[in-house]
């Protein structure tokens, strides 16, 4: 749960004076997303060494902008999804330190400076993530969490970590206030590359969703723990990438469904995910109630993805229940 503490004296800006950005690689992800990948670039130093992995295989031009950057590496990730093409950004980097970085966020070279120093410093930490924030400056739900329960999963299905944080599955931090969770963002997140490597990587069980939880459970077990920054705050676009939101919400369930099936027994597995599936119908009700069909329907895909385990992209199975 939060720990309440001072805040800190600029919450908008490090607590800590980081050193420069030494040895880093970022690795960035892309999917139809050429313009927001230029706006986030447009933002950090010309020469960050950089890999990009691209899902979309080029469709959007993407290459001739990382091409152009003096440390920039372009990579087809031939629709593989976020783990794998992460993954494999990682993998054929040299880099002492990695920090991923989703498209549609905008980190400043202080806040990945501060996130990197955290891995560096400390040989237990083995990710260090920021804080992400919505549009009115509230921490975006989901920037970190903790490791599913039946009590958890009760929480979440009947969304009372709305009014008590803390005791659900994702985290809402309060913005330079400590929290301790299990599992970190890798929307915009630091490790060292050869402890990245070490505990295996990304899970590539996932096409996208529940990587990073799964990530921080290995962590775990192998006594290391990640830190969610509250005091390093990143800023976001109303973009993301060309898959239609739909399709990601049923992903979403799908992923739910498929980590609790991997990494739980199976009767509190399937508890669990009738729990959260069971939640989700009942706001789709909910929503077309209040005439909001769009909330509704996002609501409808992701209990079909956490009830049928399967999700797909582009017509394209990615997720399924074995």
């Amino acid at each position: 749960m939060t720990q309440h503490g001072a805040p800190a004296t600029r919450p908008d800006q490090p607590t800590t004076d980081p050193a420069p950005l030494r040895d880093v690689e970022a690795v960035v992800v892309a999917y139809r997303s050429r313009a927001q990948v230029e706006q986030m670039l447009a933002g950090l130093p010309s020469d960050l060494p950089l890999v990009v992995v691209d899902n979309s295989d080029g469709s959007d031009g993407l290459e001739e902008v990382v091409l152009a950057r003096r440390n920039g590496r372009y990579l087809r990730g031939g629709g593989v999804g976020f783990a794998r093409a992460a993954n494999l950004g990682a993998r054929t980097s040299t880099a002492e330190h990695l920090v991923f970085i989703n498209p549609d966020t905008r980190p400043t070279t202080a806040d990945l400076a501060t996130l990197v120093s955290d891995v560096a410093t400390d040989p237990r930490c083995s990710a260090s993530a920021g804080t992400l924030l919505e549009a009115d400056g509230r921490s975006q739900l989901g920037v970190g969490g903790w490791e599913p329960s039946l009590r958890r999963a009760a929480v979440h299905a009947v969304a009372l970590h709305k009014r008590f944080p803390g005791i659900g599955i994702y985290a809402r931090p309060e913005l330079g206030a400590p929290v301790h969770v299990d599992w970190v963002t890798g929307a915009c997140m630091a490790v060292r590359r050869q402890t990245f490597l070490d505990l295996g990587c990304f899970d590539e069980d996932f096409y996208v969703y529940n990587e990073d939880m799964a990530f921080g459970r290995v962590s775990r077990r192998h006594g290391m723990v990640e830190r969610l920054r509250t005091d390093v705050l990143i800023s976001g676009s109303s973009g993301g990438s060309g898959a239609p939101s739909l399709e990601m919400m049923r992903l979403r369930g799908a992923s739910m469904a498929r980590y609790l099936r991997k990494y739980h027994p199976r009767v509190p597995a399937e508890v669990m995910t009738a729990l959260i599936g069971l939640g989700y119908a009942v706001r789709t009700l909910e929503q077309r109630l209040r005439r909001d069909r769009r909330r509704a329907d996002e609501h409808w895909a992701y209990a079909l993805g956490a009830f049928t385990g399967r999700a797909f992209v582009g017509g394209r199975q990615v997720t399924s229940r074995d």
